[in-house]
């Protein structure tokens, strides 16, 4: 029996809204979440990016509120100006069939415009916990009535050394406040934090042995480092996406990969992380409306983007840890439909993906591009040779199903050593003749008899 909106207690104008917007149906996370926030309940839940997450714990924000009240109840915080912003477009928009007003609070932007928007009492309040934090502390923003406190991605939060600023905003609250923490993963410190400040929270974790979205195809591919341009050229022009985000590890890289795939006549433009809001929109604009195919970004330029209907998803180099892999991915594949991750590594990382697969629970295939063809390769483990080490260190190589080091055997090389044949044996033999020059007579006689 599917879950309906109508018996999860919401009111028919906001389901009517959802309706417009083609949602008809709440997604798992939806299901979970949005009746036990309803109640008033502190909340740990984790479920794949691109589930519908930004719903689950806004409809019944909106549905909690009191419009007769005169300021701010509920502040959400996120990771990135990015987020906070898709958040407040969304609660504007859900928002309208109560006359709820909502305030965006970001780093970057002009700090007296925003204490001029807090004048008209909005009840919705969605910041990074920066700025968030800095408004308190000024008393320009008021948390004596605010009931709810959200923190969304809350382990990019943390990771943004965000941690601070989030005791200073939770010391400053009610302390019957209602916490509810999501996001995509969940580690020890973000957990201890809701042991910490949580009482009797209700965990829900969606799929918990599933890290990404079920919709996922993953694939890598294997490239010597001169190659791997060349590589990520291949791969664009095979899937050819509409758009696609790249990623890279360093700004160096992201500067290179931009300014190549350019030259190859694939329109590319790159987002760092210490963009300013003005370039940052710029760029995202340009990609959102087909401008230009790859955006070539790093993990943090990256975080909190929502880009509608993005089939793919590139690892130029590969991600830091699973955690990073998963918030990668999970820009591809959002809200149940399909998307591919693709990475392209070296011969010495290719044990990277085979720990991703393993902690993540996932199919990481390895592919080779033949011809603008993409080939399917035999598992790792069964195609190429294990490699044992001998006690001195050295390496030697077997089949994988003998599982046993090579025994080496008289080689072409070992016989022309032998024999009178000119050849390296002869080139040795000189050598050793040279180098015993300067040796007693009776030491030379004595190696001849060897």
């Amino acid at each position: 029996m599917t879950t309906s909106f109508d018996s999860l207690g919401l009111h028919p104008d906001l389901i009517q809204l959802l309706s417009d917007k083609g949602i008809t149906s709440p997604s798992p996370v939806q299901e979970q979440t949005i009746p036990v926030i309803r109640e008033g309940k502190d909340v740990l839940a984790r479920s794949q990016t691109g589930t519908g997450k930004t719903l689950a714990y806004l409809l019944p924000l909106l549905e909690t509120i009191d419009t007769n009240v005169k300021g701010t109840q509920k502040v959400i915080l996120a990771p990135t100006q990015e987020l906070a912003m898709q958040i407040v477009r969304e609660a504007e928009v859900y928002g309208a069939y109560k006359g709820i007003k909502t305030l965006g609070l970001i780093g970057g932007a002009a700090i007296k415009r925003q204490i001029e928007k807090l004048k008209e009492h909005p009840e919705i309040v969605v910041g990074t916990p920066g700025r968030v934090r800095e408004l308190i502390e000024v008393r320009k923003l008021k948390m004596h009535q605010v009931k709810t406190i959200v923190i969304d991605e809350a382990d990019q939060v943390f990771q943004l050394g965000g941690a601070g600023d989030v005791n200073h905003i939770l010391r400053s609250a009610l302390r019957d406040r209602q916490l509810v923490f999501l996001s995509a993963t969940v580690d020890e410190g973000t957990r201890r934090l809701a042991e910490r400040e949580m009482k009797d929270f209700v965990s829900i974790g969606i799929d918990p042995e599933q890290m990404t979205a079920s919709g996922l195809t993953h694939l890598y591919f294997v490239a010597g480092e001169r190659e791997k341009i060349d590589m990520l050229r291949r791969v664009v022009r095979h899937f050819d996406p509409t758009k696609a985000i790249v990623f890279a590890n360093n700004a160096e890289t992201i500067s290179e990969v931009e300014a190549k795939m350019n030259y190859m006549g694939i329109s590319a433009a790159a987002l760092y992380g210490d963009a300013d809001k003005m370039t940052r929109t710029r760029v995202l604009n340009a990609f959102r409306d087909g401008q230009i195919k790859l955006l070539i970004a790093s993990d943090v330029a990256a975080r909190g983007l929502d880009i509608q209907d993005l089939p793919l998803v590139i690892n130029f180099d590969p991600a830091f840890d699973s955690d990073h892999y998963v918030h990668r991915a999970g820009r591809t594949g959002r809200m149940g439909k399909t998307g591919t991750v693709v990475s392209i590594v070296g011969e010495k990382e290719t044990f990277i993906m085979r720990k991703f697969a393993r902690e993540l629970g996932i199919e990481l295939n390895e592919r080779a591009m033949q011809g603008g063809e993409i080939k399917d390769k035999p598992a790792y483990s069964s195609n190429r040779p294990q490699r044992s080490f001998t006690k001195k260190g050295a390496s030697s190589f077997g089949s994988a199903s003998q599982g046993k080091p090579a025994v080496r055997t008289s080689s072409a090389k070992d016989r022309e050593q032998s024999s009178n044949v000119p050849g390296p044996g002869r080139k040795n033999e000189r050598e050793r003749d040279r180098k015993n020059k300067g040796a007693p007579k009776w030491l030379k006689d004595k190696k001849k008899e060897q």
